[in-house]
């Protein structure tokens, strides 16, 4: 009798966190796919897959094109591009300037970050690349399921107003990654947001 009470509260506490997890992957996909876009002085676009022939992966390619359309809509007038060098061999960052650059974007209007090797990095040197240059708000622009991971890191990291666009791009993938995402978001709520003074 004892065993089968445990075995049932086992399953309903199962059933209850799967239900759960269900619920948080919702919440945040509801959430990415609800834009925030204001004018604001920096568009942030997050790299992703850049294949070894240096094309952008749709991914990728989807992220910079909403990013276009924005800065043509007049939303910002500067786009930071960041990412780093994937297994592919090729550097991210460069590879979205290029993509802008070909696409009418003035060299002035792109600064890119090379050393944007995860969410994090990225917050981080965008919030200082703000503070060198004065810039309070900001545009996040990468897939809907990333998005507030990404907002809430330069939030913590001090970025006085970020708002949020989604790329138009789905795929079957997003079954698993949004999911995954979940759980990193969690992690991201709970991590220091203390970096280290770069070395001399």
């Amino acid at each position: 009798m004892h065993g089968q009470r445990l075995l049932t509260f086992v399953v309903r506490a199962t059933l209850v966190g799967a239900a759960a997890f269900a619920l948080g992957v919702a919440v945040l996909a509801w959430d990415g796919l609800h834009d925030d876009i204001r004018s604001a002085d920096l568009g942030v676009v997050l790299g992703n897959t850049v294949y070894p022939d240096g094309t952008p992966s749709p991914r990728l390619a989807a992220r910079l094109d909403r990013a276009l359309e924005l800065y043509r809509e007049g939303i910002f007038h500067l786009v930071l591009v960041s990412g780093a060098t994937g297994k592919e061999g090729q550097d991210e960052a460069l590879v979205m300037r290029d993509y802008l650059l070909q696409r009418g974007v003035p060299t002035a209007d792109v600064l890119v970050d090379s050393n944007g090797d995860s969410t994090f990095a990225t917050a981080a040197n965008t919030h200082k690349l703000m503070q060198q240059r004065g810039l309070q708000s900001a545009v996040v622009i990468s897939q809907y399921f990333h998005v507030p991971r990404a907002r809430l890191a330069l939030r913590r990291f001090g970025v006085a107003k970020v708002y949020s666009a989604h790329a138009r791009y789905f795929e079957l993938r997003d079954l698993y990654s949004a999911p995954r995402e979940l759980i990193a978001f969690l992690r991201y709520s709970f991590r220091s947001y203390d970096v280290p003074p770069a070395k001399a």
